[in-house]
């Protein structure tokens, strides 16, 4: 009998296993983290904004000045991000279908309204994201907030961040964006520690509660920006006019 080649067996156990329940999670669980540390790098680098022009526009200057790592960072999350998206919808179909029937009686102590709504709080994320590039990334939203210069030639990413927080509806659809991702993140951190087994009854307890803590803190960091705009505490550079 001839045998198989080994790589044909592996792929397809890879495959098996990717397609998988428990796989389908562990893929969900890793790209998670890795979107996790991209919120978290993201978050450091826009909260630089409190320092001042001369520092964000230096920031931002220098990841510019590397398209190389700045493409590949792009691609690379925008592959994580649909690999995401794509296995947690098709679990969420797969556990529906598993029961076409509804619950007579919904059982919501233990399951927390992020947890219910893990795939809509993800899919306006997305929706954010792509009115974020739009804002920020392309100046479609706001195009006379855009292309701006400052002193010395750098892109004036400072400048047209206040500006374009200086408009509440702008600033709300953010703020909503946020609680969006802090509703998504307080469930997504405690199911981590369970798709990987670490979910010992004494301790989810307080991983329930620190997730909940981290999603909420790491939300309420990115709305300061937009807060402090409105509230004058971060202000246009001296000499610059809307």
């Amino acid at each position: 009998m001839e045998a198989r080649p080994i790589e044909r067996t592996s792929s397809a156990s890879l495959c098996r296993l990717l397609c998988s329940s428990i796989g389908s999670k562990a893929l969900v669980a890793l790209t998670g983290l890795a979107l996790f540390g991209f919120v978290l790098g993201h978050l450091a680098g826009n909260l630089q904004i409190f320092a001042g022009q001369e520092t964000f526009n230096a920031y931002a200057h220098w990841i510019k000045s590397k398209p190389a790592l700045l493409w590949g960072t792009r691609l690379g999350l925008l592959a994580v991000l649909a690999v995401h998206l794509g296995v947690s919808v098709r679990l969420a179909r797969r556990n529906r279908a598993a029961r076409p029937v509804p619950y007579a009686f919904q059982n919501t102590v233990q399951a927390t309204s992020a947890s219910l709504t893990m795939v809509w709080s993800g899919l306006a994320i997305l929706a954010f994201v792509i009115y974020h590039l739009l804002h920020f990334t392309v100046g479609a939203v706001s195009p006379a907030e855009f292309g701006r210069t400052d002193p010395l030639g750098r892109p004036d990413a400072y400048t047209m961040v206040v500006l374009g927080f200086r408009h509440p509806a702008i600033a709300l659809i953010y703020a909503i964006g946020m609680f969006c991702l802090a509703m998504h993140l307080s469930h997504a951190i405690q199911s981590v520690f369970q798709t990987f087994g670490l979910n010992h009854p004494r301790c989810m307890p307080l991983v329930r509660r620190a997730g909940f803590a981290a999603g909420f803190l790491i939300a309420a960091a990115y709305v300061s920006i937009p807060a402090a705009v409105l509230a004058g505490i971060v202000t246009l550079p001296p000499g610059v006019s809307p």
